[in-house]
């Protein structure tokens, strides 16, 4: 993704408040939800592939 690129909802897969309440004291760059993010997508795209090269149409826990 290009380092402005402009997300739609449809494009997040985490809550930015919920981060936000998690990391408690602490603050939260505006960059650290978009690298999340990221991580996050790419982990279910791996989870995609390694369910459709088992023959599964069901993402599970041993696909991360």
């Amino acid at each position: 993704l290009a380092l402005f690129e402009v997300y739609t909802m449809s494009d997040w897969f985490i809550v930015k408040a919920k981060v936000k309440e998690m990391a408690g004291d602490f603050n939260v760059a505006g960059d650290f939800a978009d690298a999340l993010n990221n991580k996050a997508k790419k982990l279910i795209e791996e989870a995609i592939s390694r369910a459709k090269a088992n023959g599964r149409r069901t993402l599970m826990a041993k696909d991360l």
